[in-house]
């Protein structure tokens, strides 16, 4: 895939089984700062936002993501994991949701959704489907204005 669609690797995104313990570690051990914090229903996760510093692009960041059920995606994504988390994707930043998706269609790449959905602190959101990118779920973002 040519970066003529993609900005930068936004973050990556964790499943985890207890959000409060992963941030504690991520916090406490590692020396990551939370940046935010939120319940996503839609989406079944609570999660957050996790960064080395305090402005984009320099900021890397890591998405914690508890589920609300084991229903919800991420919580069958854990069951299916033997029960733990882990990597659960990893999410390239854009300018512009609609173009991007558009042109990801347009080059064969099958998408989770018809219309982006909202994500973390309003951010724009689209999956890629693993099947067509190596087994990996692809998160594609446009984040929403002042993040």
């Amino acid at each position: 895939m040519s970066t003529d669609i993609f900005r930068c690797i936004d973050h990556v995104g964790y499943a985890v089984t207890d959000l409060d313990a992963a941030i504690r570690f991520h916090t406490e051990v590692l020396g990551w700062r939370l940046l935010h914090r939120e319940t996503n229903h839609e989406q079944g996760v609570e999660e957050a936002m996790l960064g080395t510093g305090d402005q984009l692009p320099e900021n890397a960041q890591v998405q914690l993501l508890a589920p609300l059920s084991p229903t919800s995606t991420i919580g069958k994504w854990i069951a299916n994991n033997g029960g733990r988390g882990g990597i659960q994707q990893v999410c390239y930043r854009v300018d512009d949701i609609e173009a991007a998706s558009a042109a990801l269609r347009q080059r064969g790449v099958r998408l989770l959704y018809d219309a982006p959905k909202i994500g973390t602190g309003g951010s724009r959101i689209q999956f890629i489907h693993p099947k067509d990118a190596g087994g990996v779920l692809i998160e594609v973002v446009e984040p929403a204005a002042g993040h």
